[in-house]
């Protein structure tokens, strides 16, 4: 295939990626009960738009099958039908299909030819208006054959990335385990050198033989949890049985990347862009775009150098030097945001994701579940947008499995049956801040602090209830425990936890017995750049992120405390801060002024004093990611060059405050 011919299919690919999204968005939409007429016509368009692109290019089995939805789309906006479920049912499974037979069109990944033949008999069935068969499920495995075999050959490869997600593949193999005799071998190829394991990534991958006759449902209830995060390839044993293909698991992680969709409720938008909108659009490769911000990050560097050296010139002489750095300074940062403006999306881009989710886990757990979106079009940079949708899924998913009550126990304690998931975004300073909140039981103080002695975790004398529900954070709880006899909150929190503070973000939980929980998430806008506060402690220089800086001032000696087993206090304004010696927490050993500062801050939902012995100056820093160009340090959150070429480190303004909250178990 010649490169022009490639640029035209990957372009084909993308766009049909998004119109699928549009497509189950407003399907879902008319679900809940939209009757705009032009939401038909955007659904509608969508298929059209893959049908006449999938036709040229040749991929018939898309084409074929988005002729059968586009008739019956057809008929609907036409008026010739009324929406039903089993019509919207139809047409979310072909959603399901298409994704896996243009994941094969583009990978050469084979798609489950038997799932492609089931859910257009469904569309034909709608069409004639007979009673639909049965629904095929997709989003994992291959349709189940008339005849059970007599056992399964599993192909199981982790994502690298499965542990983040709070799953663990050993717990799954168990499981298998338990259904029937189990045959294992390990595939060790993506296995590294020792010197290169990281601790936190999935390499193993396995080969599984479940020998038994167990129903495919079962298997597939199995793998339910981690279907985003594998790859899978599940096959009947049974040789008179047709040879299932791999599974088609594009179809249940949508692209990250996708253009956004209407959320339940909203009015219609999930039409294809129209041809002006296309025509004042480019698509531009991310990495020319992470390019372009190292560039600016450069600028930014120079332009500090300059800064620095330029202070010890004369002004009187250099007066036209001054006047041109300073407009150098000012279009710097103009270009930094016009640059950094290019990787914001929508946070749409990760929420339109839940409305499918929500409802087909509720329906799986019979439950009742309405979620509400808010702030879908608050920006965030693309790169944080991709790694903080995983965290997300998990807490939604722990939201509706755990948090919320069935019907009868929600109607028995006088609440509405459908219980409600809140997703919401909104930029605070210079972050933003992600929100899940539900409206169900709430945690359980009392079984908290059981398990934490259960597990032998450390736990302050009388302890707030903040101090209680860090201790879900602690590791010691994701155990299967934690499930049955706690409300599953705790399960993968610790690793959600890891995630968002390794996006620079912090995460905080609040519940009420009976009310329910909300969970708060606080990232920066960017990790590229930042403005910051630049404070001297002995020799070195340290980077206080301006965000968290509440003041800075001049402590007096009365007003610090020492406290037996607590460290020092400071008084300020009547309030009692801990008060941290930087110079002392980081080791450093340096000789310490004989006047020292105090920058108060506040990270985590805690207040610091910390003590510097100077404040150098405010300026905006490029950061470089410390893990990995070295390792992960505790209380740094990354580094900076400063205008004289020294490293600066930029203070984890959270971690401190963590290490400070609660003692960690040993």
């Amino acid at each position: 295939m010649n490169m022009d011919m490639q640029r035209f299919h990957a372009t084909f690919f993308e766009e049909s990626r998004e119109g699928l999204e549009a497509m189950e968005a407003g399907l879902l939409q008319l679900e809940q009960g939209d009757q705009d007429p032009e939401l038909v016509n955007s659904i509608f368009r969508a298929a059209h738009s893959i049908k006449g692109g999938a036709a040229t290019f040749g991929f018939d089995a898309v084409a074929a099958l988005t002729h059968v939805l586009e008739t019956l789309l057809d008929e609907l906006r036409a008026g010739k039908r009324s929406v039903d479920g089993t019509a919207i049912d139809a047409m979310l499974a072909s959603v399901d299909v298409l994704r896996g037979l243009l994941a094969e069109a583009e990978t050469g990944q084979p798609a489950d030819p038997q799932a492609a033949i089931a859910v257009q008999a469904r569309l034909d069935a709608v069409l004639a208006g007979t009673a639909a068969p049965a629904p095929v499920a997709v989003t994992t495995v291959p349709t189940q054959a008339a005849v059970d075999p007599a056992g399964w050959r599993i192909g199981f490869t982790p994502a690298p990335s499965m542990f983040m997600s709070g799953n663990d593949p050993l717990r799954i193999i168990r499981e298998l385990d338990q259904l029937a005799p189990l045959d294992v071998a390990c595939r060790m190829e993506r296995l590294p050198g020792f010197g290169q394991l990281d601790p936190l990534e999935a390499y193993l991958a396995w080969d599984l033989g479940l020998l038994g006759a167990v129903p495919r449902g079962t298997v597939d209830e199995v793998f339910a949890w981690v279907e985003d995060d594998c790859e899978l390839d599940i096959r009947p044993i049974e040789p008179a049985l047709r040879a299932a293909a791999p599974a088609v698991e594009a179809a249940v992680s949508p692209p990250p990347a996708a253009a956004p969709a209407a959320a339940p409720g909203a009015p219609g938008n999930a039409a294809p862009p129209a041809a002006h909108e296309a025509e004042s659009s480019i698509r531009v490769s991310t990495d020319k775009i992470d390019g372009l911000i190292n560039l600016v990050g450069e600028l930014v560097i120079t332009q500090a150098m300059l800064k620095q050296v330029s202070a010890a010139l004369d002004p009187a002489v250099s007066e036209r030097l001054f006047a041109g750095l300073d407009l150098l300074e000012r279009n710097t940062r103009d270009l930094q945001e016009a640059v950094i403006g290019v990787r914001m999306l929508p946070v749409d881009a990760v929420f339109r994701r839940f409305p499918r989710l929500v409802r087909d886990l509720s329906t799986r757990l019979g439950k009742q579940v309405r979620l509400r979106t808010l702030g879908e079009g608050t920006e965030l940079d693309k790169g944080l947008i991709e790694k903080i949708a995983d965290p997300l899924v998990h807490l939604v998913r722990n939201a509706i499995d755990h948090g919320l009550e069935l019907p009868e126990a929600r109607r028995a304690a006088g609440k509405d049956e459908a219980g409600t998931i809140t997703l919401a975004a909104s930029h605070q300073g210079g972050h933003i801040v992600i929100e899940v909140a539900d409206d169900g039981r709430g945690l359980d103080r009392d079984r908290i602090l059981a398990k934490a002695a259960e597990r032998g975790l450390a736990v302050p004398d009388a302890p707030s209830d903040a101090q209680v529900w860090d201790l879900i954070f602690q590791a010691g709880f994701s155990t299967a425990d934690a499930v049955t006899d706690l409300s599953g909150r705790g399960v993968g929190m610790d690793v959600v936890r890891r995630n968002i503070q390794a996006l620079g973000g912090e995460v905080q939980l609040e519940s009420r017995a009976g009310h329910g929980t909300r969970v708060v998430i606080r990232l920066p806008l960017t990790l590229a750049i930042l403005d910051g506060m630049s404070v001297a402690v002995g020799e070195e220089t340290l980077i206080l992120p301006l965000t968290y800086v509440i003041e800075a001032l001049q402590p007096q000696a009365e007003d610090i405390r020492s406290l037996a087993g607590e460290g020092r206090v400071l008084r300020v304004r009547g309030e009692y801060l801990p008060l941290v010696s930087l110079n002392a927490h980081y080791r450093y050993g340096q000789p310490q002024g004989d006047d020292p500062l105090v920058v108060v801050v506040e990270g985590d939902g805690q207040k610091l004093a910390l003590e510097v012995d100077e404040l150098i100056g405010q300026q905006q820093v490029v950061v470089k990611n410390l893990e990995n160009n070295y390792r992960r340090v505790d209380g740094i959150s990354g580094a900076t060059i400063l205008g004289d070429g020294r490293v600066a480190l930029i203070v984890d303004v959270g971690g401190l405050a963590r290490s400070l909250r609660l003692p960690q178990a040993a």
